[in-house]
């Protein structure tokens, strides 16, 4: 972590005023936070001169950044063609109803970020989700549901267990 900060703090050091380098400020200010907060924005703007506003609007131009936060399980729906014919519309919808979350937003408990993209690459066995490094295929609702109930229930049990060194 403290590299990442490191790098942030010593792109932001070097500016010097050369054309293009705003993207990169951005990508370390991501790198460092898991976002880009508006304190990020403001501090680049103020070491650039850039105005905040044109700062934003790079920001929210480029799909890549993202100004809020992740959940710890990043879910990422495939949209892409084979997917689309054997059912993602449905499997997305039941994520946006079995986590009431819609795309592009995370849950009010910081859990879980639904996103989808254009093709995962696993089209054999789809319709498929990725959640963080995890590949599920071949999704139903049925099944789909019982996926994310099992990664709620871990992290209620996780969150309930008492800490090493306590007695119960």
């Amino acid at each position: 972590m403290a590299d990442r900060e490191d790098n942030f703090s010593y792109r932001l050091w070097r500016y010097d005023g050369a054309p293009g380098e705003l993207i990169p400020l951005l990508q370390s200010a991501q790198i460092h936070f898991g976002y880009i907060p508006r304190r990020a924005i403001s501090y680049i703007s103020s070491v650039t001169g850039i105005p905040e506003s044109e700062v934003y609007g790079v920001t929210t131009f480029y799909s890549q950044f993202r100004l809020q936060p992740t959940g710890k399980y990043v879910i990422r729906a495939c949209a892409g063609t084979a997917c689309h014919v054997s059912g993602s519309k449905q499997i997305i919808e039941t994520i946006e109803d079995e986590l009431g979350v819609e795309v592009g937003d995370t849950t009010k408990d910081g859990l879980f970020t639904l996103n989808t993209v254009a093709c995962i690459g696993c089209c054999s066995l789809s319709p498929v989700v990725v959640i963080n490094d995890d590949t599920f295929g071949r999704l139903t609702p049925s099944n789909l549901r019982k996926l994310l109930r099992g990664y709620k229930r871990r992290e209620k049990s996780a969150s309930t267990a008492a800490p090493v060194g306590e007695n119960v």
